[in-house]
């Protein structure tokens, strides 16, 4: 065995206590059971964790807003601040713990999440995609009537002119940022002459606001090794702050310089001028993340804490070295790495079936499992996870706390 997969083993060991089995005699509860108990913001009756019925989506609060305060503490520290993407949780009232601890704002990456946020009270929205179409564009305008804070990028003159005249028609001016491209080539215009005249183009047009760039490195946030992971994302956002320079030099604003996440919001504020972090994964994070090494870990990315959990149970184990569970691909998804068992070691996990998942011991396996165990998994990539369910559980000391509506979940237009 490696030194690197000994290491996150004990990490995944750490991370929670002990996979739990569920007592015969102990009462579960159905998903519409829960939400009916919970009123007013508070739970009617003291539900454990453990009779929760599976395959569902709980969120420890203890190591949720320890993650929360970490990220605020570490930014405010290094003189920037977070703008947290909301894609991630999709769910308004994590949004709101974010700004409530600091944040500046929230990102969304669809007008439909964004939608979704306002209507559920949140204010400060930005969104970092592009809209193109007539129908993206109004519905966006829509939502810059309703709450002057909303704020949108655009990546070309093309886009410019028809936010200008969207705007203009319904009589308000709408604030814009410009979407520089990293280097990934996904989205965003090329930095430099390119993107300062897209920036001249809006200062000039009518019924829009330049409020400063944005410039998302996604491509640096999974690289594995800190050292290695720094380097990329310093030399990716140089091009960046050269056009931030530029912005400047040139009278425009740049109030905003937004960019950066997760897996490198320690590394971040070294790119001069940006203002704040588009962090997103490290409320819940997950076993792409925990692969890709910290800067006092080399092994693992133990930063912040796996809160995020898939609870799930053991439909049969009648195979010598397996048993399988009810989280199949429409519970976990099958983005790599796979799933992990949290509080366990010497066991893969797999949820390549669509109903199903497989849990195979290895030598050294620390539990073993029978039918009605329930064990709890770190998620393989937490947004797309997310979007598979339509709430989640608030979890403190193993008891039911709150029930969390993902309001965003499936707002993917």
């Amino acid at each position: 065995m490696t030194k690197s997969s000994m290491s996150r083993r004990r990490f995944l060991q750490s991370s929670g206590a002990a996979a739990i089995w569920l007592p015969t005699t102990v009462k579960g509860y159905t998903a519409n059971e829960i939400q009916s108990l919970y009123v007013d913001g508070q739970m009617q009756e003291d539900v454990s964790k453990w009779e929760l019925d599976t395959p569902c989506l709980c969120v420890d609060l203890d190591l949720l807003e320890a993650n929360i305060v970490k990220m605020e503490s570490t930014v405010s520290r290094n003189g920037i601040a977070s703008r947290p993407h909301a894609k991630t949780h999709k769910t308004p009232v994590i949004a709101q713990m974010q700004l409530d601890n600091g944040s500046v704002g929230i990102c969304t990456a669809k007008v439909s999440e964004a939608e979704a946020m306002y209507k559920n009270g949140i204010n400060e929205i930005l969104m970092t995609t592009t809209n193109v179409t007539p129908t993206k564009i109004k519905r966006a305008m829509n939502l810059r009537q309703a709450n002057p804070r909303f704020i949108q990028a655009t990546d070309s003159p093309q886009n410019a002119r028809l936010l200008s005249e969207a705007a203009i028609a319904m009589g308000f001016v709408a604030d814009i940022v410009v979407d520089i491209d990293s280097g990934g080539h996904r989205t965003g215009i090329s930095p430099g002459g390119a993107a300062l005249e897209l920036a001249q183009l809006i200062d000039q047009l009518p019924g829009l606001n330049l409020r400063g760039i944005l410039c998302y490195d996604g491509g640096s946030q999974h690289v594995v090794g800190f050292a290695e992971r720094k380097k990329q994302t310093l030399e990716r956002l140089s091009a960046a702050t050269e056009t931030y320079d530029l912005f400047n030099q040139s009278g425009l604003s740049t109030e905003i310089f937004s960019g950066g996440g997760t897996g490198t919001y320690n590394i971040d504020h070294e790119t001069r001028g940006l203002t704040d972090v588009q962090v997103g994964s490290y409320v819940f994070m997950d076993a792409q993340y925990i692969d890709i090494g910290g800067e006092t870990n080399n092994d693992v990315y133990s930063d912040f804490a796996a809160s995020l959990t898939i609870l799930t149970t053991v439909l049969n184990d009648q195979y010598e070295g397996r048993v399988t569970t009810d989280a199949g691909a429409k519970a976990c998804t099958i983005n790599r790495p796979w799933a992990r068992v949290k509080g366990a070691m010497g066991m893969s996990y797999t949820s390549g079936s669509d109903e199903f998942g497989t849990l195979r011991y290895e030598e050294n396996a620390s539990h073993s499992y029978k039918v009605g165990d329930k064990l709890e998994l770190i998620v393989s990539h937490c947004d797309p996870v997310v979007n598979l369910y339509s709430q989640m559980y608030a979890i403190r000391d193993d008891r039911v706390e709150a029930v969390w509506q993902i309001a965003a979940r499936g707002m993917s237009a």
